[in-house]
């Protein structure tokens, strides 16, 4: 498909986290000392591969990680985001290094096969696919579409709305790149991925329809929720979120988990801002939806979608889970990470499900996000910049504390500054 010209801004390196030079040093001798101690490193290669950092660094601001620390620094990335309930199988993500694709083709192309692997006949496995770096001279291919699966949203004459409200802009993008919609534009019409280049310049590429598996939505007792015509696409593939391992970001990484079922049926198909769906549904439900007393029949309505979603996806032999065994999980999760003296990171408004909080342990667990790195982000001016190294198993005494306190505290309002500036 067209793609169209770059003209003057960089999107993706406006993003990206803006470290100095003893940032950066430090994020890097700090992984490295982490990678020697969790797999077991000897003393003497570690000095001599944290001489070899630094003396990169010290010359081009930049330096290569081994296969073998992009492995480990994308699982422990993983393992530190704070707003996945999922990362009990943190360790059994599988990485695909990609450094050396650079054309947005050929970009797309790998994640593809590699999601090909990862759907795995339907037992969906967590994997990541990891592109060049961005060093100071050169940004990689990256993916301006958040997930590479996504629906059309169409704004309709009677100022309302047929698809996906989260994607309007999206769809209008893809269309000024020379996509055509359907004849009959339908709410489940699936866009093309679009990437930009290394000099800016925005593609258009139109998903392989064998890669493109989509679930049907039927309720095991209730027929008539089948007439709407819902649907899902198998796999959830986050594209635009940036890696960051040891002071080196990764800005084109996507990664595949699979659904929970509350992401589809509890907020993608009723939430106000996506498809608004929860009325219509409760209607193929059979539920009455009366304004003028206790609208309980949400409640009900949601718990159906959720028993429809959990249905169709095992139905179809895809992978899905249910908000309370995931919940589980995730308890499961800190226990383990507690056994080995580390502190999980999590952020409450995530972690806990939508549906039935109250029914899950999450729902009265404290949490605080450590903002630690490695990490995922999105960017710098809203997730990006809180990212820093995390001290909690540092024994630091009175003296160094003050003093990270300090230097912590000036590099938070610098980033606050920069942000106030807008600089590029």
């Amino acid at each position: 498909m067209p793609s169209d010209r770059y003209i003057s801004s960089d999107p993706v390196r406006r993003r990206l986290r803006r470290l100095s030079q003893g940032e950066r040093r430090e994020e890097a001798v700090a992984f490295i000392r982490q990678y020697a101690r969790e797999v077991g490193m000897a003393d003497e290669p570690l000095r001599l591969r944290i001489a070899e950092i630094c003396d990169a660094l010290r010359r081009t601001n930049h330096y290569v990680h081994t296969p073998e620390e992009l492995s480990f620094g994308a699982r422990i990335a993983w393992r530190n985001h704070a707003r996945c309930v999922g990362r009990l199988t943190w360790k059994s993500l599988r990485v695909h290094d990609h450094r050396h694709i650079a054309a947005p083709a050929a970009v797309l192309e790998q994640t593809m096969a590699d999601l090909k692997a990862a759907f795995n006949g339907g037992q969906i496995r967590s994997s990541i696919s990891i592109f060049a770096p961005a060093t100071d001279k050169s940004l990689p291919s990256t993916f301006e579409s958040s997930q590479i699966f996504r629906y059309a949203g169409y704004a309709t004459a009677d100022e309302g709305v047929m698809g996906d409200r989260a994607n309007i802009e999206l769809t209008h993008t893809a269309r000024q790149l020379g996509w055509q919609p359907p004849e009959t534009p339908g709410p489940f019409d699936l866009l093309p991925v679009i990437l930009r280049d290394q000099n800016g310049g925005r593609h258009a590429f139109a998903i392989p329809p064998s890669t493109a598996r989509e679930v049907l939505i039927e309720h095991p007792t209730r027929p008539d929720l089948a007439a709407l015509g819902l649907r899902w696409y198998a796999v959830p593939i986050v594209s635009n979120m940036a890696l960051t391992i040891g002071g080196i970001d990764y800005p084109c990484a996507p990664f595949n988990g699979y659904y929970l079922a509350t992401e589809i049926a509890s907020r993608n198909l009723v939430d106000a801002k996506r498809y608004d769906l929860l009325e219509p549904i409760a209607h193929a439900l059979g539920l009455v939806t009366d304004a003028h007393g206790p609208a309980f029949w949400k409640d009900e309505a949601l718990t159906e979608l959720n028993r429809a979603v959990l249905h169709s996806f095992e139905k179809a032999g895809v992978r899905i889970m249910d908000h309370h065994e995931v919940s589980a999980q995730y308890m499961n999760f800190m226990q383990l990470e507690q056994r080995a003296g580390r502190t999980a990171s999590g952020e409450w408004s995530w972690i806990v499900p939508p549906q039935a909080s109250a029914g899950c342990p999450t729902f009265h667990l404290p949490m605080t996000n450590l903002h630690a790195v490695p990490n995922f982000y999105h960017s710098r001016y809203i997730d990006g910049g809180t990212l820093r190294l995390d001290r909690t198993h540092m024994r630091d005494g009175k003296w160094r504390s003050r003093y990270e306190r300090l230097k912590r505290r000036w590099r938070d309002w610098r980033r606050r500054r920069d942000r106030i500036w807008q600089r590029s």
